[in-house]
């Protein structure tokens, strides 16, 4: 009987790391992936929605992940948008984020050495754009070997590497103009970006510099959106009989000077 009660034990046991394996699989999707739809996990994961939602049940009253109305950019269809989830701050902290407290001591410390009020904005403008320049020598190789229209793609990639899971959307709505949209599903530095937008901006300015166009910003996790969002404007297409000459303004028309 004993051998019997320890085997049910260890199956219940089992279960209950195996159910554990799966919400982590859940809320890293959604690391992955932004705010997710119950119907958006399942395909992805290979699991049925009502599993989905059983787990997403546990993640938010764990308070990993919280229910928020699907954003929608654009014209938006008839009927309610199907509620999806979105990492929480503590689930945010589960993911490579230990040492945020320590960045914003070392940005606050910057600041105030250099004299606080505008000096130190100053100053912090300039470690964050220090910072992110030195990161985007390590992707302009990879985005100017792509082809023009693949460019976008292949900054996400490289950002990708570096931890910000990263996507393009094509946007081709008839309210605005056609582009991609750059998502960063993930920010290894969300909580010191709260704190300090310097760096959001910054990282916005190397974009324009690789990309070789002006970008707007249109949401950041920083900002308590679920998803940092660029919109990277299609570039205008060079008429056929144009000179090289006239072939070359058209590719830099737009760039931004810094």
């Amino acid at each position: 009987m004993k051998y019997v009660g320890g085997a049910a034990h260890g199956a219940a046991e089992e279960q209950t790391t195996g159910e554990r394996r799966t919400r982590n699989r859940v809320a890293r999707s959604i690391l992955d992936h932004g705010p997710s739809t119950a119907a958006d996990l399942a395909e992805r994961l290979g699991l049925t929605q009502a599993a989905v939602r059983r787990h997403l049940d546990a993640l938010v009253a764990e308070n990993v992940v919280e229910p928020r109305e699907q954003r929608v950019y654009g014209q938006r269809g008839r009927g309610r948008p199907a509620r999806s989830f979105a990492l929480t701050d503590c689930g945010r902290d589960a993911f490579d984020q230990a040492y945020d407290a320590l960045a914003a001591d070392a940005l606050r410390w910057i600041a105030e050495t250099a004299g606080g009020g505008t000096e130190g904005q100053a100053a912090v403008s300039a470690f964050a754009r220090a910072r992110v320049a030195a990161q985007a020598e390590r992707y302009r190789a990879a985005v100017e070997a792509a082809a023009p229209e693949d460019r976008t793609r292949a900054l996400a990639r490289a950002l990708s590497a570096d931890g910000y899971a990263a996507t393009t959307a094509a946007t081709n709505s008839d309210s605005g103009p056609a582009g991609e949209q750059l998502c960063q599903h993930h920010c290894p530095v969300a909580h010191t970006a709260e704190q300090f937008p310097e760096l959001c901006e910054a990282e916005a300015e190397v974009f324009s510099r690789l990309l070789g166009t002006h970008v707007q910003r249109l949401a950041t996790i920083a900002h308590g959106d679920g998803v940092c969002t660029t919109f990277v404007p299609k570039a205008p297409q060079v008429p056929r009989s144009t000179t090289p000459t006239d072939q070359a303004t058209a590719r830099t028309s737009g760039r931004n000077p810094a």
